[in-house]
């Protein structure tokens, strides 16, 4: 039970970063994931961010009715997909914090996109 409560906290943070942002990409099916309230130096910071890549690629990906098996397969194509092209931007941050000398264009986010 103990262990629940800060997963639960890392799901209600992610909700609260992302989903404003949701609504200001609903036409373009990108989601804009902040992380600058993280520490990316420390692997828990990591861990969070990569929750809330995953978290914004549900929800642009997200098709009607996903209990079609092609429809779910495309869903979790686009899914996979648009984690992975949001995996050198996560590698950047995550080298800018453990490598100050590496400069990642002055923004703390991470733009995931469906395509």
């Amino acid at each position: 039970m103990l262990k629940a409560i800060p997963v639960m906290a890392a799901l209600a943070a992610a909700v609260i970063l992302v989903v404003p942002t949701v609504s200001q990409a609903a036409g373009s099916n990108s989601v804009r994931v902040s992380y600058a309230d993280l520490n990316l130096a420390s692997e828990s910071g990591r861990h969070v961010l990569q929750g809330r890549v995953a978290f914004a690629a549900r929800v642009v990906c997200e098709i009607e009715d996903s209990r079609e098996l092609a429809l779910a397969t495309a869903t979790n194509d686009c899914r996979n997909d648009a984690v992975q092209r949001a995996r050198p931007a996560y590698e950047a941050a995550v080298r800018a914090t453990l490598h100050p000398s590496v400069t990642v264009g002055g923004a703390a986010a991470i733009v995931v996109t469906a395509r």
